[in-house]
C-alpha cells in the first residue's frame, strides 16, 4: 500500500505580506511535524484576495516565479523534505501577470508551474483586471509524492481541465481557492468531489476563510473555508474544514485506491473522444 500524507491550509488575510508568509511557514512546519509529505496553500496565499476590486496598487504583489517568495519556500521545502504547491501572483514582465501555482519538490527544486487557464470577470471576482489567461496547458508534475496536477479556483467549473489532468496521469490534484458565499455554495460540494469520482484520483481543495475587512472594509466578502480532500470515489477523506476558522488539515491518501477504483468503473476505457467534437470547437 502506497500512502501519502498530505496537508492543505486555510487562513484569513492578516493585513501584511510578511506575516502571511510567516503564517504559512508555520503551517508547513506544523504539517511536517505530523508527517506530511506535501502541502498546498490557498489561492494567492501571501496577499489579500484583491479580485473583489479593481485597483492597480495590487499589481505590487506580483513577482517572478523564481522570486523571493518562491525562493524562501524552496529553502523550507528542502529543510522539511516536503513537496509544496505555492499559489502566487506571477509577473512574467511588467504588465503581464498570471495567477500561478509553482510546484516545488521535496529537495527544494522547482518542478514547474501551472497558470490558471480560466479567468472570471464577475461581481467581486474581477480577475481579468489582474491576470492574463494561462498558456501552459494542463501540466502534470513528477514529484517525490507521485504525479501532481493543479487547477485554480474558477478552473473547477470546467470539467475538461479535470479530465486533461487524468489523461496525463495525475494521481493527486490540488485546487487552491478564494471562494465566497453566493452562487458557488452548492457547486463547492459537488464539483471537486464529482471531478475526483469522474477521473479516479484525489482532489485536495484549500480555500480562504473569514472576512478580509481589514483590507476592503465594507466591500469585503466572507470566504467560507470548508477546505476538504476527496478520494477517487468522491468521498471526503476525514472531516471538512471549518467554515469560520483558520486550519491545517492533514490527511492520508492511499494511492492504491486509484487503480482499484478505475478497475471498478473503467471510465477511461469507455470514454468516446470520437463523439466529443463540439467540446473542442471554438
Amino acid at each position: 500500500m502506497t500512502v501519502i500524507r498530505a496537508a492543505i491550509t486555510q487562513t484569513t488575510w492578516t493585513g501584511d505580506k510578511e506575516s502571511m508568509i510567516k503564517r504559512h511557514e508555520d503551517f508547513a512546519r506544523a504539517a511536517a511535524s505530523q508527517g506530511a509529505q506535501v502541502i498546498c496553500f490557498q489561492e494567492l496565499f501571501y496577499g489579500p484576495y484583491f479580485g473583489i476590486t479593481q485597483d492597480k496598487k495590487y499589481y505590487e504583489f506580483a513577482e517572478p516565479a523564481d522570486g523571493p517568495v518562491v525562493q524562501r519556500f524552496q529553502a523550507l521545502a528542502k529543510e522539511l523534505s516536503m513537496v509544496m504547491i505555492l499559489p502566487i501572483y506571477e509577473e512574467e514582465m511588467p504588465g503581464v501577470y498570471y495567477n500561478t501555482a509553482v510546484v516545488v519538490d521535496s529537495d527544494g527544486s522547482v518542478v514547474g508551474k501551472y497558470r490558471k487557464n480560466h479567468i472570471p470577470h464577475l461581481d467581486k471576482f474581477w480577475e481579468k483586471f489582474y491576470f492574463r489567461p494561462g498558456n501552459l496547458g494542463w501540466p502534470v508534475f513528477e514529484t517525490s509524492v507521485g504525479k501532481v496536477g493543479v487547477t485554480i479556483c474558477y478552473d473547477r467549473h470546467f470539467p475538461e481541465g479535470w479530465r486533461m489532468l487524468g489523461l496525463a496521469g495525475a494521481q493527486i490534484v490540488f485546487n487552491p481557492n478564494a471562494s465566497k458565499p453566493g452562487l458557488s455554495n452548492r457547486l463547492w460540494e459537488l464539483e471537486q468531489t464529482g471531478a475526483a469520482a469522474a477521473n479516479g484520483y484525489y482532489v485536495l481543495v484549500p480555500n480562504r476563510v473569514g472576512s478580509e475587512d481589514n483590507e476592503f472594509g465594507d466591500e469585503a466578502v466572507n470566504f467560507y473555508g470548508t477546505s476538504y480532500v476527496a478520494d477517487p470515489q468522491g468521498n471526503y477523506v476525514g472531516e471538512v474544514g471549518s467554515g469560520s476558522e483558520e486550519q491545517l488539515l492533514v490527511r492520508d491518501l492511499d494511492l492504491d485506491r486509484i487503480r482499484q477504483v478505475r478497475d471498478d468503473w473503467q471510465f477511461y476505457r469507455d470514454r468516446r473522444p470520437d463523439a466529443y467534437g463540439l467540446i473542442v470547437e471554438p
